[in-house]
């Protein structure tokens, strides 16, 4: 016989969230006007009121609703700039070269060979010469790096997945570098997500300041399980 007793109290019934389900976005910045900036800690959007309310008991910050038109209209921006991160081996993290027009994605590839439908497989046409492709994406006519990250707060396993999408030429230079290590290990891996601070004076003397993402592998979950809860990584 089925336990019924959140028949007479359906909204206490813990909600149960699909395996492959992104409950919310990890981001760098927000829009300010007509203008993109960056932000110090890192920023959460979702759609739902009880993820919000989990980030904020865990990363800090406040709920707030943004303008939108997706439905993650939820934000938060937390006190970190740095969390503790499972994420489910290689497969966990991806990259590619594309680049948006007002229709949509109007190029896709992995700076190689094309990734869309259409063309799949053939010669992209992007510069072979890796500060023309930076260049050429500069100028708007080429495709940028989109690095996508999935994974799990390990303060919170279970309220589901995450995902974090840069656009930043810095992670996308190291970027098989963290799918290798990630590939050491066997099943899912405890890692660090964190927004480094990168400060330095040009050759005309101009101050640039600006965070990059970085993520650091530091061992398998499973093993990270047995540890004590205040160890430092």
């Amino acid at each position: 016989m089925a336990l019924r007793i959140f028949e007479t109290d359906p909204d206490a019934k813990p909600k149960v969230r699909p395996a492959n389900d992104t409950v919310g976005r990890f981001r760098t910045g927000r829009q300010v006007g007509n203008q993109p900036v960056s932000l110090a800690t890192f920023r959460v959007t979702t759609g739902d009121t009880e993820v919000a309310d989990a980030v904020v008991q865990l990363l800090g910050g406040k709920v707030e609703e943004w303008e939108t038109s997706t439905e993650d209209y939820l934000e938060v921006v937390t006190d970190r700039d740095k969390v503790l991160v499972v994420v489910d081996g290689a497969s966990g993290i991806k990259a590619d070269m594309r680049l948006y027009g007002r229709q949509g994605m109007i190029h896709h590839c992995d700076g190689i060979a094309s990734l869309l439908d259409d063309d799949k497989g053939k010669p992209c046409g992007c510069p072979s010469a890796y500060e023309d492709r930076k260049a050429f994406a500069k100028s708007g006519r080429g495709p940028q790096p989109y690095t996508f990250l999935s994974f799990r707060l390990a303060e919170d396993y279970e309220l589901g997945k995450f995902r974090f999408q840069s656009t930043s030429w810095k992670l996308a230079e190291v970027v098989d570098q963290y799918e290798n290590a990630l590939a050491q290990i066997k099943g899912e891996a405890l890692c660090e997500l964190s927004l480094e601070l990168v400060e330095y004076e040009t050759k005309t003397g101009r101050q640039v300041s600006y965070r990059k993402p970085v993520l650091k592998v530091i061992k398998p979950w499973a093993e990270a399980m047995e540890d004590d809860v205040d160890t430092n990584y």
